[in-house]
């Protein structure tokens, strides 16, 4: 039991270290994704009806349903809960043909010995998330999208939200919600709207009473500005995901390794004690024996 705790406590010391670099790598996106979102809503806003591939509306008969989990167990209930979510949302589109592309060991083998086939498949993404991985994935999606293979594109993954709390989300990806571009729209978790920005309340102003905003100088024509922010607005979205799922995943592992690791402790407590226990129960025998047999040599 000694050795078993020295292992968890080594692996919530890792789980700890890889989790503070996956959140530095979620902050550090957030601001790009935050900017690339806002000049293709300045793009679309100059445009007479915003026309992308990306952004075709279809009924929703064919479904990609891309599963984020681990690569590895020994996470508590990370994968499992996502693998129960994917396995729901299935049975909640069965009437619809559903594709499925699955990020990471665990979800592949586990939808594997389900019968399930696969789209595509990316192992050892949540060791190490880097946005070339992102950008393939990204593309994968939109390739199948633009070629009419499927009408929309799921993600079911858990968010990172703190060290003690994941939450589950299924998260529709494509096609690209009109909401996006509609100026105005802040995003959950922005603090943008809450600090005092005299450059904002300035745009504000000029909207209210209408007065004319100030345009950019775009070196090439707008759409052409906006058919390459689409993809990039995605794969900003993917890598995003990516980072969520990584952070979650540690953050899940370094919780079910200390737990572990004080189940551990309190078990080494309750052997000692009946150990110690045994031990003085043979000594006191010795002793009575002992006596017992100094008592009748005497007599």
């Amino acid at each position: 039991m000694k050795s078993t705790q020295q292992i968890t406590r080594a692996m919530k010391f890792v789980a700890a270290a890889k989790l503070r670099r996956a959140q530095e790598g979620v902050f550090g996106a957030r601001p790009y994704a935050k900017e690339i979102k806002r000049v293709l809503r300045s793009a679309a806003a100059r445009m007479e009806i915003p026309a992308h591939p990306l952004l075709e509306r279809r009924p929703e008969e064919r479904i990609l349903a891309v599963v984020l989990t681990g690569d590895r167990a020994l996470a508590g209930a990370f994968n499992t809960n996502v693998l129960r979510r994917a396995i729901e949302f299935f049975r909640e589109h069965r009437s619809t043909k559903l594709q499925v592309m699955v990020v990471g060991k665990k979800g592949r083998d586990t939808l594997r010995k389900r019968g399930w086939k696969f789209a595509a498949e990316y192992l050892g993404v949540s060791n190490a998330v880097e946005f070339a991985k992102a950008k393939e994935i990204a593309a994968k999606m939109a390739e199948m999208y633009a070629n009419d293979e499927v009408d929309a594109v799921y993600a079911i993954y858990n968010e990172f939200k703190n060290v003690m709390v994941q939450r589950l989300c299924v998260e529709k990806l494509l096609p690209i919600d009109p909401a996006v571009l509609k100026e105005g729209k802040t995003e959950k978790g922005d603090r943008s709207d809450v600090v005092h920005d005299p450059a904002r309340e300035d745009v504000k102003r000029q909207q209210e009473i209408g007065t004319p905003l100030v345009d950019y100088i775009h070196e090439q024509p707008v759409e052409q500005i906006f058919a390459g922010l689409v993809p990039r607005y995605l794969e900003a979205e993917v890598f995003r995901i990516l980072l969520e799922s990584a952070a979650a995943e540690h953050a899940a592992r370094m919780t079910a390794m200390d737990s572990a690791t004080r189940n551990a402790s309190e078990l080494i407590d309750k052997l000692t004690l009946q150990m110690n226990k045994i031990r003085q129960a043979g000594i006191t025998k010795e002793l009575i024996e002992i006596v017992s047999g100094a008592a009748s040599a005497t007599s």
